[in-house]
């Protein structure tokens, strides 16, 4: 089994600002609000988290369990 990796790079779609983040391993991430244009980000249709729509890296669950077993044990 591969080592989870925890950070990843977030980039917002409207403005292109990109953040490198923390996820969090015992929750999905539905919003992230964009630090320079404010734009709430949410999951595209078919992603489980804004990590897995907009992040350099998909969330831990993903990373483990691979995109059809869900996020955070759905």
């Amino acid at each position: 089994m591969n080592a989870v990796i925890l950070e990843s790079i977030l980039t917002c779609p409207e403005c292109g600002h990109a953040r490198l983040e923390t996820m969090p391993t015992d929750a999905c991430q539905w919003f992230y609000e964009c630090e320079q244009c404010h734009t709430v980000l949410k999951p595209k249709s078919g992603d489980c988290c804004v990590y897995c729509s907009y992040g350099s890296v998909p969330c831990p669950p993903i990373q483990q369990n691979g995109k059809n077993s869900g996020c955070c044990g759905q």
